[in-house]
């Protein structure tokens, strides 16, 4: 069974759910129990010490009640006759903030009365009495102000209310207290242990979160207890639990939301990559990557963006070279095509003709004049001469290509080259040439032979695509540097996109199914090398009146001179 890859933002959302979200769970549910276990062992400590501020503020209160009715008790000694001892009493009761109520209490009488009991709390009547020996077996009962004693004793405790405060006789009977609840009271004196410890604040059988606490006063036989209600754990154990459980919601969420940022970033930054690796899987070297940069892209990202631009731009770059070659190829390839055609089809007529007369020559069973003899030598050797002129076109291909021509720059006279250029082609080809150059023109800097060889070339092209009965005319002029060699013939117009092709190598104004002329289609591309290998400049030019104009620029000897002097 094959399972289905997940992609990167997915895998990283998994893991960081797993990552965050677990280790929160964890870790909030450690916390928590942490801050439970010690929230509650607060709670236990602060009624320890509620326990006792009230067993202090008991001491102190009774302490000084029993010391008021001994000294009642002194006084009544000293008064003869129940009666009158009622009267004080009475008297005392009336002027007294503590005491509000006496008794005299015969035991006798009383079978009920508990001769050890010193204080007694009456939970009906929630009055608090003090109980002291007067002589004769007589003991007088107080009641104390309990609203008194009891802000007396919770003075210091007032702000606890949530807390249940149970003050107890070793018998159980209640004194006093504070926030009273029946059921939570007997369930407390049903768990006092049998033998509690005296005077020590103790921990006893307590509710989960809800301790529970004793002293035991064994001076005054008091028991106080403290215990701590659901309103004061669900204020401190279960809201620090849910304030918890929200930091760490918020915490969780920053973090996912941080992840996911992050995950988003990166992953659209992937797939950038992804894409530029596609792109150039298909072949389109031209497409850059640009990343999303912020504090969510990491360092790598940005460094793989980068390298990947710079191979791109590498590759783009070595692929337009290729191109570039490749075109090359063509060229060469078209080259040597057209070369193998033209050569062929080219030194074939001159060959050709050359055989033929000279096999003409040659035969013994005709007899040949003079004139027939002189007029075939006379062809043969045109025809080899534009052999040699055709193949010394070839020959010069290869240096204009690789710029290897050499040159021989030194001053020429211009007429002479004219002249001795025309003599050559009116060896090929009758035609009227006018020569317009004059006499006193000056030097021109120029190798001589590859400039006689530019303009038997273009005598050639003027001749081949001249008009018939038409004359070709060379011009020339010159300015303070320059000299200008202009050589016309009347021709067909042609257009300026045609015309900026001419230079271009095996370029013909007729193709090949209907050339009408002969030649390689390589003279005005060995022109312009040869000329610009002179320092000179080669202009074509066809006018709407059916002129063609071929201007050379070249440098003149003297101002050449004379920049080269200075």
């Amino acid at each position: 069974m094959r399972y289905k890859r997940l992609k990167i933002v997915e895998q990283i959302i998994i893991i960081s759910l797993i990552g965050v979200l677990v280790p929160s769970v964890i870790s909030w549910f450690v916390i928590n129990n942490i801050s439970q276990h010690s929230l509650r062992k607060e709670l236990g400590y602060s009624a320890q010490m509620l326990a006792k501020i009230i067993e202090n503020n008991i001491f102190s209160v009774l302490t000084t009640d029993e010391n008021r009715l001994e000294e009642i008790v002194i006084s009544l000694n000293h008064i003869s006759g129940e009666y009158n001892q009622n009267l004080f009493l009475k008297d005392v009761s009336i002027n007294s903030k503590v005491f509000k109520d006496f008794e005299i209490i015969h035991p006798s009488e009383n079978e009920n009365f508990d001769k050890t009991q010193r204080i007694i709390y009456e939970p009906q009547t929630e009055k608090l009495w003090i109980v002291d020996k007067i002589h004769n077996d007589k003991f007088i009962k107080a009641e104390i102000n309990s609203k008194l004693i009891k802000d007396n004793i919770l003075n210091n405790i007032k702000g606890e209310k949530n807390r249940r405060i149970y003050v107890v006789d070793t018998t159980g009977n209640l004194v006093f207290t504070h926030n009273y609840d029946e059921n939570d009271f007997k369930k407390s004196i049903k768990q006092l242990p049998v033998n509690p410890v005296n005077n020590i604040a103790t921990r006893f059988e307590e509710i989960k979160n809800q301790p529970r606490v004793y002293l035991k006063m064994d001076d005054l036989g008091l028991i106080i207890i403290v215990n701590t209600s659901e309103e004061l754990t669900k204020s401190t154990i279960i809201e620090a639990r849910l304030k918890i459980l929200i930091a760490f919601l918020i915490a969780a969420a920053v973090t996912m939301f941080l992840t996911l940022m992050y995950s988003y970033y990166l992953y659209f930054n992937i797939r950038q990559l992804f894409k530029g690796i596609i792109s150039v899987s298909r072949g389109n070297y031209k497409r850059q990557i640009v990343p999303i940069t912020n504090i969510f892209t990491p360092r790598e990202i940005i460094f793989l963006s980068e390298e990947f631009n710079s191979m791109i731009s590498e590759i783009n770059a070595s692929y337009k070279k290729l191109q570039e070659k490749n075109k090359e190829l063509k060229l060469l390839d078209g080259f040597r095509s057209n070369l193998v055609d033209t050569v062929s089809h080219e030194l074939r007529t001159p060959l050709t003709s050359i055989r033929g007369y000279t096999s003409r020559l040659l035969r013994t069973d005709i007899k040949i004049d003079e004139a027939t003899k002189h007029k075939s030598l006379l062809i043969i050797k045109q025809q080899s001469e534009r052999l040699s002129r055709m193949i010394e076109d070839l020959l010069v291909i290869p240096d204009i290509e690789g710029a290897k021509l050499n040159i021989n720059l030194e001053p020429v006279n211009l007429l002479n080259i004219i002249e001795n250029s025309i003599y050559s082609v009116k060896n090929i080809e009758t035609r009227e040439i006018e020569n317009n150059i004059p006499n006193d023109f000056p030097l021109i800097l120029s190798d001589k032979d590859r400039l006689e060889q530019v303009i038997i070339n273009l005598l050639g092209n003027a001749n081949k695509y001249a008009y018939e009965d038409t004359p070709i005319k060379l011009n020339a002029l010159y300015t303070e540097d320059k000299a200008i060699i202009e050589i016309s013939n009347s021709a067909d117009y042609i257009d300026n996109n045609t015309l900026s092709t001419l230079f271009d190598k095996f370029i013909r104004l007729d193709d090949k199914t209907t050339r009408t002329t002969r030649g390689t289609g390589l003279g005005l591309y060995i022109v312009k090398g040869l000329v610009n290998a002179m320092q000179g400049e080669v202009i074509l030019e066809s006018l709407e009146n059916n002129t063609f104009i071929v201007r050379i620029i070249l440098n003149l000897y003297n101002n050449a001179r004379e920049k080269i002097e200075s």
